[in-house]
């Protein structure tokens, strides 16, 4: 199912003496979601994804704009006939019933023509536990279950009457970091297997990344930039997307562009033609630096970390605005760690410049 919108705004009055001017929580989002498609909405709290996810399924109505699902506008739709599943980030599964009947309890509300026999029923709720792989786990109540377990039966229980969309608003928070990296490869292979067009809320940006097939990146209601995950990552239009990807951060620095070459401080690092002489900033990813004790770019060695295929060379430089400089290399290399310097070559595509004023990228 594509889903389309249309200049999608919502607006919320303000309240009280703290906060008297209104909220602009999203703030003209138009977007086509291609059909069968998997996208991550990807921002800090309080960009507006949960809010949008919000607008999506009818819980809120915008301001301004329109939603279509397909060719139907679904705007004015009340939420129980839009045909969306959601998954919440708490689970939100009835502790009183089973697993079999918390899947169950969508298609017994099912009315006129859309209503299902029992029989019927019973085979599409042991489908999609096969799907998500809990069908041996069927007679077990929600407190018997593991964390993943759980989830599951909510991807399960908004599966089960296949919707038309699915939305998912921050569905892994709860879960531990190795229980995360497994739960979110199933969504992918779920998403996968049953085509449905799905929405998934993040502000972990390496869980976007890994999953998505396009992610929009928010603040503050505003969309900064969409693309494919690797696209946005190795071309951030903005500082703040550049800032906002990326573990660990980029490493951000005051610059100058001067005579077509780009200076940190006092190292002229890399040929910058076509930019007209400013000052900018300069953000390197961290693993855009090239161990050479000849190189361009000279920082105050701090120490070496050990983290197995890789190293990590933490490092200072006045230009910095970062506390520190990581420096991700190859664990083959090796560094003087009783130097006091420590000096690197840039990759250019690993370097981008920004304006000072906008901070949009310079090219």
């Amino acid at each position: 199912m594509k889903v389309v919108l249309q200049d999608l705004t919502k607006i919320f009055p303000g309240r009280g003496r703290k906060s008297k001017g209104d909220v602009i929580a999203v703030s003209d989002f138009s977007f086509e979601i291609p059909d069968g498609k998997l996208i991550g909405l990807l921002g800090p709290s309080g960009c507006g994804k949960s809010t949008t996810l919000n607008l999506l399924c009818g819980l809120e109505q915008p301001t301004k704009g329109k939603i279509f699902f397909g060719e139907d506008d679904v705007t004015d739709l009340p939420a129980e006939n839009r045909g969306v599943g959601m998954v919440f980030q708490n689970y939100a599964l009835y502790p009183h019933l089973t697993v079999k009947q918390n899947i169950l309890f969508p298609l017994e509300n099912l009315k006129g023509d859309a209503k299902l026999s029992k029989e019927e029923m019973l085979a599409k709720a042991q489908e999609v536990a096969k799907l998500v792989q809990i069908d041996e786990l069927m007679e077990r109540r929600p407190a018997e279950l593991s964390g993943g377990q759980q989830q599951r039966v909510a991807i399960a229980r908004a599966l089960v009457k296949m919707p038309r969309i699915l939305l998912m608003d921050e569905p892994l928070s709860n879960l531990d970091a190795r229980l995360r990296l497994q739960t979110r490869e199933e969504i992918r292979r779920i998403q996968r297997e049953t085509q449905i067009t799905t929405i998934f809320v993040t502000h972990d940006q390496e869980e976007a990344m890994s999953i998505s097939d396009l992610i929009v990146v928010m603040k503050e209601g505003v969309v900064q930039q969409i693309g494919k995950p690797q696209e946005v990552y190795d071309n951030p239009v903005n500082l703040f997307v550049a800032k906002f990807l990326g573990t660990p951060p980029i490493n951000v620095f005051d610059g100058k562009v001067q005579g077509g070459r780009l200076w940190i401080g006092e190292d002229d690092v890399l040929a910058a033609d076509g930019i007209p002489d400013q000052e900018v900033y300069v953000a390197i990813r961290p693993e855009g630096f090239v161990l050479n004790e000849q190189g361009a770019f000279s920082c105050e060695l701090k120490r070496v970390e050990v983290m197995g295929r890789d190293i990590s060379v933490v490092s200072v430089n006045k230009a910095s605005e970062n506390e520190v400089i990581r420096s991700i290399i190859a664990a083959e290399n090796k560094v003087n760690t009783g130097a006091a310097k420590v000096r690197f070559d840039l990759k250019p595509n690993k370097v981008f410049a920004f304006d000072r004023r906008t901070e949009k990228r310079l090219l």
